[in-house]
């Protein structure tokens, strides 16, 4: 069953298990200011709903998602909108992933083609990464001239591969191929990309085999103890 009424996510909702699709397939899913307000207006909800117990997020067509759509922001970004926490459009991307994190249901990132930039921070997001042989991911904001510290990618990828790992991919924007991730812990599993969604329903399945309660608790307090003293 879909839901949602978006244009640029698709929610589809199977038992308690909601596949949230970028989809914007003809642009490989690269992110447009329509996309952000629906991926903030989704994970936005999700915190009360009690209906939802895990999410699956990933990308329609042949790549996960390619990062902001440069063509939509040619013309430069709009910082001029009202929202954001005071920080314009930088702001009001970076609400989706502390709404991603904020969220007590855990995320599944199932990534197949590229994640980039801040497709690469969706997957980051999420609590679990599983990767289709196509998979390769990169912090690609350096190629752009920017900070490759961007969407939370600082904090996020050192605690994934350690600071060294991190460092080389933030400072070259190179890719990471599939087999590499796994072999760094940047994903849990690679498999044949026909296969990415049955083992992401697998894995969402067991997850629900744990109370309500206990599944969100979770989420929340590994979230906490990594950054424990």
């Amino acid at each position: 069953m879909a839901a949602g009424g978006y244009r640029t996510i698709r929610i589809e909702k199977r038992g308690e298990v909601d596949w949230l699709t970028l989809n914007r397939p003809d642009a490989l899913n690269s992110i447009s200011l329509e996309m952000v307000g629906e991926l903030n207006d989704y994970f936005g909800k999700l915190y009360h709903d009690g209906s939802v117990r895990v999410v699956v997020m990933r990308g329609a067509g042949r790549a996960f998602c390619a990062g902001l759509d440069i063509k939509e922001f040619s013309g430069g970004r709009p910082d001029d909108i009202p929202f954001g926490g005071g920080f314009g459009f930088q702001g009001y991307l970076a609400d989706v992933y502390v709404k991603m994190r904020r969220c007590p249901q855990p995320i599944i990132a199932a990534v197949h083609g590229a994640a980039s930039g801040g497709g690469f921070a969706f997957a980051l997001a999420s609590d679990v990464r599983l990767a289709a042989e196509s998979a390769r991911m990169n912090a690609a904001f350096i190629k752009l001239g920017l900070s490759a510290c961007d969407m939370g990618v600082s904090y996020f990828l050192p605690r994934a591969v350690g600071s060294s790992i991190a460092a080389e991919l933030m400072l070259t924007g190179r890719f990471i191929n599939a087999q590499r991730a796994l072999a760094t812990g940047l994903v849990s599993d690679v498999v044949p990309e026909d296969q990415l969604e049955a083992t992401a329903e697998a894995l969402a399945l067991e997850m629900l085999a744990a109370s309500p309660k206990g599944l969100r608790m979770t989420k929340e307090g590994l979230s906490l103890s990594i950054d424990a003293p």
